[in-house]
């Protein structure tokens, strides 16, 4: 562990410091050339699989009434949209059609990472007894995670979304099928016993450095719902159950480098904040994102994947899901690639 000037006390079971002071990767950097190698090995025949949805899916605002699907415009050039455009407008002697767009995205609206500035926390960290708002090893609100209070521009000057795209993200993906065990309804909260039950009967072993992949079904509801989704897709399919202090510690031990999965959240949204909770009402992105460095990747697209994983016996593949490099984002949208 390596002091920081921007804090004297680092939280409980965290990984501040770990890897310098100015650490922005967390556990990313576990994701080694040898963990590289490890992923490449997983290749057995060359097939590949798509793990993202159409990022105009799940579709309306059910699932999250602050974002919205991606909206297309074209660009405007010669004073007219760029869109189907034809070029002998300007020299009769043009055959060229030309067209060009323009996106407003909710980069975490579809299959998304959260980087390290997704969600923070009010800590001590000066150990005054006097809480700070602050990410991922001490990084501070309004001094490196900044907003203009007038434009409403935003920028993660440290945690941005591009420190993930940069180190690259690929290696070994491992995948958990919870719907297997536990369908669509009723929803059930897959605690530490759950997890650790289905992961024996399957054969699956989580080493340092994997990712972690959870399939739940909700990627086939989503799907099935063709971009309409009703309610039921709010009530539908496992979830973790993030007061299972037995599964927070396990994520601690197993030392994993991130944590994906179908579903909305990975963990049980809207619950209560407990004693027991550390304070938060979504304890897995408490331990995560603020204290282990662990990026979290929701609504992924794993169902196919998850099939033929499971016809062939075996849980372990080469996973590449890089972000975009969009420089101060606080998430982003991929298209991961299994490779199996």
């Amino acid at each position: 562990m390596v002091k920081s000037k921007r804090w004297k006390i680092r939280p409980e079971s965290s990984t501040w410091g770990d890897w310098g002071e100015n650490d922005q990767l967390g556990r990313l950097n576990l994701i080694d050339q040898k963990k590289v190698l490890q992923g490449i090995a997983e290749v057995k025949v060359g097939k590949t699989f798509c793990l993202s949805l159409p990022l105009d899916y799940p579709g309306g605002q059910v699932i999250n009434k602050v974002r919205f699907p991606p909206m297309l415009k074209p660009v405007i050039r010669n004073d007219a949209p760029y869109f189907n455009y034809l070029w002998n407008q300007v020299d009769e002697k043009h055959v060229d059609i030309g067209s060009d767009d323009v996106v407003l995205l909710h980069t975490q609206y579809s299959t998304q990472w959260d980087s390290l500035a997704h969600r923070g926390k009010l800590f001590d960290v000066m150990g005054d007894g006097s809480p700070q708002p602050v990410y991922y090893n001490g990084f501070r609100v309004d001094e490196d995670v900044i907003m203009d209070s007038e434009t409403h521009e935003t920028k993660a000057k440290a945690l941005g979304i591009e420190h993930m795209a940069e180190h690259g993200v690929q290696g070994r993906g491992v995948l958990v099928d919870l719907f297997s065990e536990f369908g669509e309804f009723p929803r059930k909260e897959v605690g530490y016993d759950d997890l650790m039950r289905i992961m024996e009967k399957d054969g699956v072993e989580i080493e340092k450095g994997d990712i972690l992949c959870l399939w739940t079904g909700l990627d086939q509801m989503i799907m099935r719902m063709k971009g309409n989704p009703d309610d039921s897709i709010t009530k539908a399919c496992a979830v973790l159950d993030g007061f299972d202090p037995k599964l927070l510690n396990w994520i601690i031990d197993s030392e994993v480098a991130a944590i994906a999965s179908d579903n909305l959240a990975v963990e049980a949204v809207g619950k209560k904040v407990t004693p027991e909770s550390n304070g938060t009402n979504l304890p897995i992105h408490e331990l995560c994102l603020f204290r282990l460095g662990v990026h979290l990747g929701e609504l992924w697209h794993l169902a196919e994947l998850a099939t033929w994983l499971k016809q062939n016996n075996r849980s372990r593949f080469l996973l590449t899901a890089p972000p975009l490099r969009l420089t101060g984002a606080v998430g982003s949208p991929l298209t991961p690639i299994a490779t199996v």
